[in-house]
């Protein structure tokens, strides 16, 4: 069983969405993450560990600890922000 946990960063913004069908669409990528956590591409450098998935315009980001079967959703973050 796949032990989730949402940062307190990533719990703000999410609420800050106003746009209904914005959420029901981050739920969704959340749902899909959670059935098959290797699904986002694996980021490199300095965000070597965490993966994405696109919710157009924005990126969701998420770390898997594969070991302890533990999701982390980090932050959602507009595409033209990174």
């Amino acid at each position: 069983m796949v032990t989730i946990k949402y940062d307190l960063f990533f719990k703000k913004k999410v609420k800050k969405i106003r746009d209904k069908l914005l959420k029901e669409k981050v739920k969704k990528q959340i749902e899909k993450i959670v059935r098959r956590p290797d699904v986002g591409k694996p980021m490199r450098f300095s965000r070597k560990g965490t993966r994405e998935v696109h919710v157009k315009p924005f990126r969701l980001s998420y770390y898997y600890l594969e070991n302890k079967d533990e999701i982390t959703f980090l932050d959602l973050y507009h595409k033209d922000e990174q």
